[in-house]
């Protein structure tokens, strides 16, 4: 019987096979007779392709055939094969069609919590943030204390006491990538539009010095930030007890926090994906990519991230730089990662993991070039390092990894209210202050996992939903979950083991 495959672009020499045909074609597929059984979201080769050629999906370069392949057959790890992807960028020579694609759209509002600085947030929290591994079970343990007392019941507008704990903040260098990220990274938490007040936690001997962060940050209001050390204490238990009292004297203030109505165009979305499947270029990302182009239409913010996994699309996001000076960040970023991969004797087709190749995606360059769907088709303004403060609007990038804790950890201290993450496979995926979107890119998955999906964009295909309209109604749910909504993930509680600063350099 024949197999309904989608063709995505004439240049195509692989369909993503979708369904059986005989359940109605659609005006993306055609049938394919296959000789053996194939799992659905995986490549079919179009045309006989000789060993040596290029492998096309979406019009774009993702692997080399490994051997000669017969039109109909299979194509995947064992006859596809990573190689160079080139290198003939043609900078800025979509950017007028990409400023062509900012949507004009009427303006809207979400109701979120207005803060003293001016800036906008979706949650209330209060944090304690550790500045080195020393005090992380201090942190936790004075965090458990509250949120298991049963005392925010009295505070129905506080969100929770999150604490962010983490594995570094000594044993490294006092200066250069790594401890900038961490620095970057703590600052950004404790200062988020989401956090209501901060209180910083360290041993007392650390790299990571509070006293140091002063200097580079400047005074701190102390009605918000309040700092502290566990030796100055007088250790773990007095630590803790202070801690917890600190934060009951800070509840009633917190609590008086309440939303109100704040354009949209204030919002800055994180866009994430992990557990990609074959059908997460054609479904969720897509529609993401949609609700990511109607936020910048109303003047907000989206930053994509995961530079490993943009590595082989990277031209899609140079042709449509906003300057030269934004390309050339992107390029230094993209050359830094290939050598520290190669010093560390890995590939840039260490990804995608095994989940993701059962899944149907075969090299990097394939599962980059789904990822980077979900940034829309505006100009690219910026790129930023990693946990650097988003100021810009627009389209913009983040340097991070491709480990999603990682890569949202930065995204969040940058200053993301909201977060989308899209998945093929699965994800358990959360994350604090700001609240995780999840979207399923099958309705497969969407129905074994109801408690962690929030939407479903599987039936694009297996219902023929509109793609624009599945855009506009997950850009309908991130505004509603910006003003209040709980999102699966939050009725969970999941979000405190998924803060993971991302640690450069020797551990000495």
């Amino acid at each position: 019987m024949a197999e309904l495959c989608l063709k995505l672009h004439p240049k195509d020499t692989v369909s993503i096979l979708a369904g059986r045909a005989d359940k109605g074609d659609t005006p993306l597929g055609f049938g394919v007779p296959l000789d053996k059984p194939v799992t659905r979201g995986h490549k079919i080769a179009n045309t006989d392709i000789p060993e040596g050629g290029g492998i096309f999906k979406f019009g774009q370069l993702i692997g080399y055939a490994a051997r000669d392949i017969k039109a109909g057959e299979h194509v995947h790890v064992h006859n596809c094969t990573f190689g160079d992807h080139g290198r003939d960028y043609e900078i800025g020579v979509d950017l007028e069609a990409a400023r062509a694609a900012i949507p004009e759209v009427a303006p809207r509002t979400f109701m979120g919590y207005r803060r003293a600085d001016g800036s906008a947030g979706t949650r209330n929290y209060i944090a304690i943030c550790g500045t080195v591994n020393c005090s992380a079970t201090v942190i936790r343990r004075a965090a458990d204390i509250i949120n298991q007392s049963g005392i925010l019941d009295s505070y129905p507008h506080i969100d929770g006491v999150a604490a962010f704990a983490h594995g570094t903040g000594c044993g490294m260098a006092s200066s250069g990538p790594g401890f900038d990220n961490l620095q970057r990274v703590l600052w950004g938490y404790a200062t988020h539009p989401n956090v209501g007040a901060a209180l910083f936690v360290g041993l007392g001997c650390e790299q990571m010095q509070l006293a140091r962060m002063r200097e580079i940050h400047g005074e701190m209001d102390e009605s918000r930030f309040f700092m502290m050390t566990i030796q100055e204490n007088g250790g773990t238990q007095k630590s803790i007890d202070k801690i917890v009292d600190h934060i009951k004297e800070l509840l009633p203030k917190v609590n008086e926090a309440r939303r109100v109505e704040i354009p949209v165009c204030e919002l800055k979305l994180a866009l994430q994906c992990g557990g990609s499947d074959g059908f997460s270029g054609i479904t969720a990302n897509p529609a993401l990519g949609i609700a990511s182009d109607l936020l910048v239409g109303m003047g907000g913010t989206v930053v994509l991230s995961e530079t490993p996994e943009i590595y082989g699309a990277e031209q899609l996001l140079l042709r449509r730089a906003a300057s030269k000076d934004v390309a050339e960040k992107l390029l230094a970023r993209i050359k830094w990662w290939e050598d520290y991969t190669d010093a560390n004797h890995g590939s840039m087709d260490n990804n995608p993991s095994p989940g993701n190749k059962q899944g149907g995606l075969t090299t990097i360059l394939e599962k980059s070039l789904g990822a980077v769907a979900k940034a829309g088709s505006t100009p690219l303004m910026d790129v930023l390092e990693y946990g650097e403060q988003i100021r810009e609007k627009g389209l913009l990038f983040m340097d991070t990894p491709g480990y999603d804790p990682v890569s949202a950890t930065g995204q969040i201290a940058g200053g993301a209210q909201i977060l989308c993450f899209t998945t093929g496979r699965g994800s358990a995926f959360g994350s604090k202050p700001t609240p995780t979107v999840k979207v399923a890119t099958n309705s497969a998955l969407y129905a074994s996992m109801p408690d962690d999906m929030d939407l479903n964009c599987g039936d694009i295909l297996s219902d023929g939903a509109d793609l624009h309209k599945k855009g506009e109604e997950l850009l309908d749910y991130l505004i509603a979950t910006a003003s209040g909504q709980k999102t699966k993930s939050e009725a969970l509680g999941l979000g405190d083991n998924e803060f993971v600063p991302w640690q450069v350099g020797a551990t000495m």
